[in-house]
């Protein structure tokens, strides 16, 4: 027998403004459940989750949460005020039955340390505290909206494995598919104030929208039909005050009502950049460019080539010096030493992944028109700047909207939407992804594709970087950079390991016995090993040994670069074969590494 749901909302409304944001929301959470909440930008998907964590009070419609159960929710914007450091935030959140080590294993995994000073985290920093937060107490109920804005790769992926292995029912918001897909078993659709729901994971969602739209369309074109039918009807067939006709003439009323309450589907932003004249055949060319810190090296003897055309993207954790990359590649930043030249007919526009370059005060016409008249000038050709929003979903009303009350998805179409009116033939994309609903990410791909320029992107999101980065440049640690053929997924065939954060790794490695062990152990217990760990420790190195080599062939057989485009599926069973024997392997060396210290204590 099944068990009952933990939580239920039924027949959920709100309205904002007098505009209905919720319908009929309906929203059950059962024990282990792995959902994902999807819906355009604007369409109530984080009110929908602030109400079922019980932040927000709908204005119709009932929430049930089972007594006793426990509900962590992770919001876009969390609220630090009154804490001393990151490690206080996060032991905030613990009842007092939880482990108090878990809050600080969390923090180091996320490359904190626990002593940061709240009002001084980056965006980045901020999130991963939250994460912890909301992770540490393992609650029966995880609610995360947009878990992987501002996070690095490596703590992308760390998220996905931890959420994997946790057994706290899920419900996720967020713009990252390949996080979607490999999360979730269940799927939300949040469509114009209703909520409609499959039991598939958000593989089969994108597929099932558009059958369902299809049918949507259809059933309109029959009711518009028959509505046009029995006009004729009204206007020829009508020959007595019968009571059928009544009927027929209410039925009449009836469709009409039926047609004009009907909503449709948002609409799709319009995405066309503005191409300037082309530039020559080569964009920038690094030659053994170097640029340090202080101690610390960004770029160490970097030679790279990027000609007219290219998709370059680049990839490494935070702090690995993208932007600096960026910067010397675009002549924004002498390098130390070595030869960075740069090509001719440049016409470069770089968007901000910060948004700095946005006045919170100014208004979203006047971001737009630089405050003079109502056009823009688009390539060379002026607009009116209602128009152009429209192409950008944004309504007349918020064109006298300041930007300081838009939402962080508005605010980067806001962004797009200017950086693309102008003329260009380089662009600079840092983190273009943030914010951003999948079928506007569609559309910002379609339109990277068409685009005849070239482009250097920035980006932690996997599955964009697929459809678009001809190569990959990655930081390998300690300043250097090396460049992949094809997307994300080939650099990882090639590489045989993603990005990774080294030094936040070790930092971990050196502190996880404090944090597993409550107690200091004595020296006597260390220094003698059971029968079972005298096993593993004798065992375990020809483990290691065998899946090394059984690394070295799958990789061996990925480095064909046909293997894709003739056998798809060898190759997607060879990848998963490599990353589980990873996983495995760092997993049994950190386990022999442990026993051989405490065979040598």
């Amino acid at each position: 027998m099944a068990a009952p749901p933990l939580l239920t909302l039924q027949d959920v409304a709100l309205t904002f403004g007098g505009t209905p944001l919720i319908e009929r929301a309906e929203l059950t959470i059962a024990p282990g459940e792995r959902a994902c909440l999807v819906g355009r930008n604007g369409s109530g998907k984080s009110t929908l989750m602030r109400i079922a964590a019980g932040f927000a009070e709908p204005d119709k419609g009932e929430r049930f949460l089972q007594p006793g159960t426990t509900l962590r929710y992770l919001a876009q914007e969390p609220d630090f005020t009154g804490f001393a450091s990151t490690l206080d935030f996060v032991q905030a959140g613990l009842a007092p039955g939880d482990d108090p080590y878990r809050g600080r294993y969390l923090l180091e995994s996320l490359g904190l340390t626990g002593e940061e000073d709240p009002s001084r985290l980056s965006g980045g920093e901020a999130r991963r505290a939250a994460l912890a937060q909301a992770l540490a107490p393992e609650p029966d109920i995880l609610l995360l909206d947009e878990p992987t804005n501002h996070l690095d790769l490596p703590a992308i992926e760390w998220l996905e494995t931890e959420l994997k292995r946790s057994r706290s029912a899920l419900i996720l918001i967020s713009h990252d598919r390949r996080f979607l897909t490999a999360l979730s078993r269940a799927t939300i659709w949040l469509d114009r104030g209703v909520t409609r729901r499959i039991e598939q994971g958000f593989g089969s969602f994108e597929a099932w929208r558009d059958a369902f739209f299809e049918e949507e369309e259809r059933d309109k074109h029959k009711l518009d039909r028959k509505i046009a039918a029995e006009e004729d009807w009204l206007r020829y067939g009508v020959t007595a005050r019968r009571k059928r006709n009544v009927r027929r003439l209410s039925d009449l009323h009836t469709l009409r009502k039926q047609s004009r309450d009907h909503r449709r589907p948002v609409g799709q932003a319009v995405m066309t950049a503005t191409e300037g004249e082309a530039s020559g055949t080569l964009i920038a060319e690094a030659r053994r460019v170097s640029k340090s810190y202080g101690d610390r090296k960004i770029v160490d003897d970097l030679s790279l080539r990027v000609v007219r055309g290219d998709r370059l993207g680049i990839v490494g954790p935070n702090g690995a010096g993208k932007t600096t990359l960026i910067n010397l590649l675009t002549g924004a930043l002498a390098p130390d030493s070595g030869e960075m030249r740069l090509g001719t007919g440049l016409n470069m526009v770089h968007l901000d992944q910060r948004r700095a370059s946005l006045d919170p005060e100014a208004t979203v016409s006047e971001v737009l028109t630089g405050g003079r008249g109502d056009t823009v000038d688009v390539g060379g050709r002026s607009r009116h700047v209602i128009g152009y929003l429209k192409d950008f979903l944004f309504s007349p009303e918020q064109a006298r909207t300041p930007v300081s009350v838009l939402s962080g998805g508005e605010r980067n179409r806001l962004l797009i939407a200017r950086t693309l009116a102008q003329a260009s033939n380089l662009l600079v994309l840092d983190e273009p992804t943030n914010d951003l609903d999948l079928e506007t990410l569609d559309l910002l791909q379609e339109m990277l594709g068409d685009y005849a320029g070239t482009l250097i992107l920035v980006s932690h999101d996997r599955d964009f970087l697929d459809r678009v980065a001809g190569s990959v440049l990655v930081s390998e640690g300690e300043g250097r950079w090396v460049e992949y053929a094809g997307g994300y997924t080939d650099m990882l065939a090639q590489r045989g390991r993603g990005v990774e954060a080294r030094e936040a790794k070790e930092k971990v490695r050196e502190r996880a016995p404090r944090a597993d062990s409550p107690k200091e152990p004595q020296k006597e217990a260390k220094a003698k090993l059971g029968f079972k760990e005298q096993h593993e420790l004798k065992t375990l190195p020809n483990r290691i040994a065998e899946l090394e080599a059984g690394i070295a062939k799958l990789r061996e057989v990925l480095s064909d670069s046909g293997l894709y485009a003739r056998d798809p599926e060898r190759f997607r069973k060879a990848t998963a074969l490599l990353g589980a024997a990873e996983t495995e392997l760092a997993s049994a060396e950190d386990r022999w590494l442990t026993l051989e210290m405490m065979r040598e204590a």
